[in-house]
Protein backbone atom coordinates (compact mmCIF):
# COMPACT_ATOMS: atom_id res chain seq x y z
CA UNK A 1 0.00 0.00 0.00
CA UNK A 2 1.05 3.52 -0.54
CA UNK A 3 1.07 5.52 2.90
CA UNK A 4 1.63 9.00 3.45
CA UNK A 5 2.44 10.26 6.77
CA UNK A 6 1.78 13.82 7.35
CA UNK A 7 4.56 14.77 10.64
CA UNK A 8 8.15 13.48 11.03
CA UNK A 9 7.70 14.26 14.63
CA UNK A 10 8.52 10.93 16.97
CA UNK A 11 4.96 9.39 15.93
CA UNK A 12 5.30 10.23 12.32
CA UNK A 13 9.03 8.59 12.40
CA UNK A 14 8.23 5.33 14.72
CA UNK A 15 4.98 4.35 12.19
CA UNK A 16 6.82 5.35 9.38
CA UNK A 17 9.62 2.95 10.34
CA UNK A 18 7.22 0.25 11.32
CA UNK A 19 5.32 0.44 7.91
CA UNK A 20 8.68 0.10 6.05
CA UNK A 21 9.81 -2.86 7.75
CA UNK A 22 6.61 -4.48 6.84
CA UNK A 23 7.07 -3.74 2.87
CA UNK A 24 4.93 -0.76 2.36
CA UNK A 25 5.39 2.30 0.15
CA UNK A 26 5.53 5.49 2.86
CA UNK A 27 6.17 8.77 2.10
CA UNK A 28 6.78 11.21 5.03
CA UNK A 29 5.71 15.19 4.70
CA UNK A 30 7.26 17.18 7.10
CA UNK A 31 7.73 21.03 7.73
CA UNK A 32 11.03 20.84 9.64
CA UNK A 33 14.41 20.78 7.02
CA UNK A 34 16.32 19.28 9.89
CA UNK A 35 13.84 16.75 10.76
CA UNK A 36 13.47 15.86 7.04
CA UNK A 37 17.68 15.45 7.16
CA UNK A 38 17.04 12.98 10.01
CA UNK A 39 14.23 11.01 8.77
CA UNK A 40 16.11 10.39 5.75
CA UNK A 41 19.49 9.42 6.83
CA UNK A 42 17.91 6.82 9.12
CA UNK A 43 14.96 5.48 7.06
CA UNK A 44 16.34 6.23 3.54
CA UNK A 45 14.56 8.63 0.75
CA UNK A 46 11.01 8.65 2.30
CA UNK A 47 10.97 12.13 3.67
CA UNK A 48 9.73 15.57 1.39
CA UNK A 49 10.06 18.65 3.59
CA UNK A 50 6.38 20.87 2.65
CA UNK A 51 3.14 21.63 4.45
CA UNK A 52 0.91 18.84 4.26
CA UNK A 53 -2.29 21.29 4.29
CA UNK A 54 -1.28 22.59 0.97
CA UNK A 55 -3.24 20.60 -2.01
CA UNK A 56 -0.23 21.69 -4.60
CA UNK A 57 2.27 19.64 -2.55
CA UNK A 58 -0.14 16.64 -2.41
CA UNK A 59 -0.44 16.85 -6.06
CA UNK A 60 2.91 16.34 -6.42
CA UNK A 61 3.63 13.02 -4.06
CA UNK A 62 0.53 11.41 -5.48
CA UNK A 63 -1.59 11.55 -2.93
CA UNK A 64 -4.68 10.60 -5.39
CA UNK A 65 -3.41 6.99 -5.45
CA UNK A 66 -2.83 6.88 -1.49
CA UNK A 67 -4.42 4.15 -0.12
CA UNK A 68 -3.86 5.37 3.64
CA UNK A 69 -3.12 9.13 4.35
CA UNK A 70 -2.10 9.69 7.93
CA UNK A 71 -1.65 13.15 9.79
CA UNK A 72 0.32 12.71 13.32
CA UNK A 73 1.88 16.42 13.58
CA UNK A 74 1.21 18.38 16.58
CA UNK A 75 -1.57 20.60 15.96
CA UNK A 76 -5.10 19.25 15.33
CA UNK A 77 -5.89 22.57 12.92
CA UNK A 78 -3.17 21.20 10.24
CA UNK A 79 -4.53 17.37 11.13
CA UNK A 80 -7.76 18.62 10.23
CA UNK A 81 -7.91 20.38 7.27
CA UNK A 82 -4.86 17.83 6.03
CA UNK A 83 -6.87 14.78 6.31
CA UNK A 84 -9.79 16.78 5.00
CA UNK A 85 -7.93 18.25 1.28
CA UNK A 86 -6.78 14.74 1.45
CA UNK A 87 -10.51 12.54 1.34
CA UNK A 88 -12.25 15.68 -0.30
CA UNK A 89 -9.88 16.68 -3.21
CA UNK A 90 -7.73 13.30 -3.40
CA UNK A 91 -10.43 10.58 -2.37
CA UNK A 92 -8.16 8.98 -0.54
CA UNK A 93 -10.33 6.16 0.68
CA UNK A 94 -8.65 5.88 4.56
CA UNK A 95 -8.10 9.13 6.73
CA UNK A 96 -6.66 8.89 10.20
CA UNK A 97 -5.49 11.52 12.26
CA UNK A 98 -3.97 12.20 15.53
CA UNK A 99 -6.27 14.71 17.78
CA UNK A 100 -4.24 16.22 20.92
CA UNK A 101 -7.11 17.55 22.18
CA UNK A 102 -9.60 14.40 23.35
CA UNK A 103 -12.53 16.99 22.98
CA UNK A 104 -11.76 17.23 19.25
CA UNK A 105 -12.39 13.87 18.45
CA UNK A 106 -15.84 13.75 17.71
CA UNK A 107 -15.34 17.07 15.52
CA UNK A 108 -12.88 15.06 13.70
CA UNK A 109 -15.81 12.51 12.73
CA UNK A 110 -18.09 14.40 12.12
CA UNK A 111 -15.96 16.23 9.73
CA UNK A 112 -15.56 13.07 7.76
CA UNK A 113 -12.20 11.99 8.85
CA UNK A 114 -12.77 8.01 9.23
CA UNK A 115 -10.44 7.43 12.13
CA UNK A 116 -9.48 9.73 14.97
CA UNK A 117 -7.17 8.95 17.37
CA UNK A 118 -6.41 11.14 20.86
CA UNK A 119 -3.78 9.40 22.78
CA UNK A 120 -5.36 10.66 25.91
CA UNK A 121 -8.77 8.53 25.19
CA UNK A 122 -6.73 5.20 24.03
CA UNK A 123 -5.26 5.58 27.72
CA UNK A 124 -8.37 5.60 29.50
CA UNK A 125 -9.67 3.20 27.59
CA UNK A 126 -7.19 1.54 28.60
CA UNK A 127 -7.23 1.79 32.17
CA UNK A 128 -11.24 1.33 31.88
CA UNK A 129 -10.60 -2.30 30.46
CA UNK A 130 -9.50 -2.90 33.88
CA UNK A 131 -11.73 -1.78 36.34
CA UNK A 132 -15.04 -3.66 36.51
CA UNK A 133 -17.17 -0.69 36.95
CA UNK A 134 -16.34 -0.26 32.92
CA UNK A 135 -15.96 -2.72 30.98
CA UNK A 136 -16.44 -1.43 27.34
CA UNK A 137 -13.57 -0.41 25.31
CA UNK A 138 -14.82 1.12 21.78
CA UNK A 139 -12.50 -0.13 18.89
CA UNK A 140 -14.34 1.32 15.68
CA UNK A 141 -17.35 2.82 15.02
CA UNK A 142 -18.72 2.13 11.46
CA UNK A 143 -21.04 5.26 11.11
CA UNK A 144 -22.69 4.90 7.86
CA UNK A 145 -24.47 1.77 9.70
CA UNK A 146 -24.94 3.29 13.00
CA UNK A 147 -23.11 0.61 14.83
CA UNK A 148 -20.20 0.26 16.67
CA UNK A 149 -17.16 -2.75 17.38
CA UNK A 150 -16.70 -3.05 21.36
CA UNK A 151 -14.35 -4.90 23.75
CA UNK A 152 -15.74 -6.37 26.63
CA UNK A 153 -14.12 -8.41 29.20
CA UNK A 154 -15.96 -10.74 31.42
CA UNK A 155 -14.67 -9.77 35.26
CA UNK A 156 -14.88 -11.98 38.51
CA UNK A 157 -18.40 -11.47 39.72
CA UNK A 158 -20.16 -10.55 36.06
CA UNK A 159 -23.68 -12.52 35.72
CA UNK A 160 -22.95 -14.05 32.20
CA UNK A 161 -19.87 -16.28 33.94
CA UNK A 162 -21.68 -20.12 33.34
CA UNK A 163 -24.06 -18.86 30.96
CA UNK A 164 -24.56 -19.78 27.34
CA UNK A 165 -24.87 -17.01 25.17
CA UNK A 166 -28.57 -17.24 24.24
CA UNK A 167 -29.38 -17.03 28.01
CA UNK A 168 -27.56 -13.61 28.27
CA UNK A 169 -30.04 -10.94 27.97
CA UNK A 170 -28.58 -8.28 25.73
CA UNK A 171 -29.63 -5.33 23.96
CA UNK A 172 -31.36 -6.26 20.63
CA UNK A 173 -29.60 -6.96 17.08
CA UNK A 174 -26.15 -6.71 19.39
CA UNK A 175 -23.97 -9.68 18.01
CA UNK A 176 -20.80 -11.24 19.63
CA UNK A 177 -18.17 -11.65 17.03
CA UNK A 178 -15.15 -13.15 18.64
CA UNK A 179 -14.45 -14.66 21.70
CA UNK A 180 -10.95 -14.81 23.55
CA UNK A 181 -10.05 -16.73 25.83
CA UNK A 182 -6.62 -17.20 27.34
CA UNK A 183 -4.45 -19.73 26.17
CA UNK A 184 -6.92 -20.66 23.38
CA UNK A 185 -7.28 -19.63 19.86
CA UNK A 186 -10.06 -17.12 19.51
CA UNK A 187 -13.57 -18.39 18.58
CA UNK A 188 -16.67 -17.10 16.82
CA UNK A 189 -19.32 -17.83 19.30
CA UNK A 190 -22.59 -18.99 18.96
CA UNK A 191 -25.79 -19.28 21.15
CA UNK A 192 -24.54 -22.51 22.52
CA UNK A 193 -21.07 -20.71 23.67
CA UNK A 194 -20.74 -20.99 27.50
CA UNK A 195 -19.21 -17.60 28.83
CA UNK A 196 -16.29 -17.84 31.71
CA UNK A 197 -14.72 -15.15 33.69
CA UNK A 198 -11.87 -13.11 32.30
CA UNK A 199 -13.16 -13.52 28.32
CA UNK A 200 -12.63 -11.30 26.54
CA UNK A 201 -15.51 -10.34 24.00
CA UNK A 202 -15.55 -8.63 20.71
CA UNK A 203 -19.38 -7.40 20.11
CA UNK A 204 -21.43 -5.89 17.81
CA UNK A 205 -23.93 -2.82 18.95
CA UNK A 206 -25.69 0.34 18.79
CA UNK A 207 -24.14 2.62 20.22
CA UNK A 208 -27.42 4.32 22.33
CA UNK A 209 -27.59 0.86 23.49
CA UNK A 210 -23.97 1.04 24.87
CA UNK A 211 -25.01 1.03 28.37
CA UNK A 212 -27.54 -2.01 28.46
CA UNK A 213 -24.68 -4.28 27.00
CA UNK A 214 -22.23 -3.07 29.53
CA UNK A 215 -25.35 -3.59 32.31
CA UNK A 216 -25.59 -7.19 31.07
CA UNK A 217 -21.67 -7.70 31.07
CA UNK A 218 -21.74 -6.31 34.35
CA UNK A 219 -25.01 -6.77 36.14
CA UNK A 220 -26.32 -3.90 39.00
Amino acid sequence: MYIIIVGGGRVGYYLAKALLEEGHEVLIVEKSAAVCDVINDDLGSVCIRGDGCEASLLTQIGTARADIFVAVTGDDEDNLISCQVAKRKFKVPRTIARVRNPRNEGLFRVLGIDVAISATNLILEQIAEEVPTHPLVHLHAIRDKGLEIVDLKINTGSPVIGKTVKDVKMPEKTLLLLLIRKAQQPIIPDGNTTLAADDQVIALVDPNLEADLRKAFRGG
